[in-house]
């Protein structure tokens, strides 16, 4: 049961989180801009959907090149300097790719604002770690993976709308503004947790990955889960323009509604987890559920009704579940000697994945259409299933 006691720290470990929060929700949002350009740069500069996707999936190719770095950095450092440098770096490449000149300048700059971001994913998520009891961490770490889908929510009520009025420059002010306010505020604001109190709390092992094959386990299922989500979060808008013909606001809406909602439902999940003292089982049905949302979601896009949009609501609340559950589970198990390189290799992982979704769906789609692509989509999150940890006995003892 989640314990409603104060603890120890209480006003920092909050602190903490809501500028972690805040801090990988501005990085999303360049994360995520360039997605919300495809409809711009396909119908409106000529760009094919697989060039469009290439160019969006920039800068989640230079988050997979820096994030065990990063976490090996918040590892010895800690975590302030870390979030807080990463993202006074995304705001420069951010600059950059407002003033460049054609798409191979642009891409170059996303790759970099994209290395740069990186900072928090595996930052932030070990300073919630770090200053939350183990009865709370499900909650905590719920909230923190909000992050993710609110970055994608504000991109998506800003992007389309900025970018079919004023361009890309004019789009990308968001998440120039965002960025350099946050790296001041993280600057300012957040303390590092101590290391003995992390170690008191949270027992590790030398090497985890040396000691059993949970944490193989998880990043491998991890993986297969991202890619339904990269999928419905990258394509997802443009479908509801060119095929269920939305128009650029209202899609928006939907994709940013969707994203809300699932942002919420990730805290719900995280406070079960801390009830059934289990991550993995609630992993393994929000497997379950991906499999299914994307194969009805298939079934509605084959039909073309406007009443796919609520199926894509579901299915992209749905696909987003999985990650607080991973993370927890992750940071737990690796222990805080350990945790920032573990959600390093988490996260780079993950966006390994990801940054081969926009081009390889992209193509995909434009073979077979949208309905066939989202039924082999659906093949991953099914073969994640007999992967997930049967118990979650081998963190337990932690």
């Amino acid at each position: 049961m989640t314990s409603t006691a104060p603890f120890p720290n209480a006003t920092r470990a909050w602190t903490a989180l809501s500028l972690g929060v805040a801090a990988q929700t501005s990085g999303t949002v360049f994360v995520s801009a360039p997605a919300f350009l495809i409809p711009l740069l396909h119908t409106g500069r000529g760009l094919t959907l697989a060039q469009a996707g290439l160019l969006a999936a920039t800068p989640t190719m230079g988050m997979v090149l820096t994030l065990v770095l990063w976490g090996a950095l918040a590892d010895r450092i800690g975590e302030k300097w870390v979030i807080a440098g990463g993202l006074a770096l995304t705001a420069l490449a951010t600059a950059g790719a407002i003033m460049a000149q054609g798409y191979i300048e642009l891409g170059l700059f996303f790759l970099l604002g994209g290395m740069a971001s990186a900072s928090t994913n595996a930052a932030s998520g070990k300073v919630v770690v770090g200053w939350f009891p183990k009865d709370r961490r499900g909650l905590a770490m719920g909230i923190r993976q909000m992050s993710q889908p609110l970055g994608v929510t504000v991109a998506a009520l800003t992007i389309p709308t900025l970018a079919s009025t004023g361009g890309i420059g004019t789009a990308l002010l968001v998440p120039l503004v965002l960025t350099g306010v946050l790296a001041a505020a993280c600057a300012i604001g957040i303390v590092n947790p101590s290391r003995a109190a992390a170690s008191a709390s949270t027992a590790a092992p030398r090497n985890p990955y040396r000691s059993s094959g949970f944490l193989w386990r998880i990043h491998a299922v991890s993986i297969l889960l991202v890619v339904p989500q990269f999928t419905l979060s990258t394509f997802g808008l443009v479908w509801l323009v060119t095929e269920l013909r939305f128009p650029a606001l209202a899609a928006g809406v939907v994709v940013g509604v969707a994203q809300f909602v699932g942002a919420v439902g990730r805290i719900g999940v995280g406070v079960l987890s801390d009830r059934l003292g289990s991550r993995v089982r609630l992993l393994r049905w929000v497997a379950i559920s991906a499999s299914a949302v994307m194969l009805l979601l298939a079934a509605f896009g084959a039909t073309g009704w406007r009443a796919g949009a609520i199926v894509l609501l579901i299915a992209m609340t749905v696909t987003v579940a999985d990650n607080g559950l991973a993370f927890t589970s992750v940071a737990e198990m690796a222990g805080p000697a350990w945790a920032g390189r573990a959600l390093g290799v988490q996260n780079t992982g993950q966006f390994l994945a990801a940054s081969a979704v926009g081009p390889v769906v992209g193509v995909l789609i434009g073979l077979v259409g949208y309905p066939l692509a989202f039924v082999a989509v659906a093949l991953c999150p099914a073969l994640a299933i007999p992967l997930v940890p049967q118990t979650s006995a081998e963190r337990d003892h932690l």
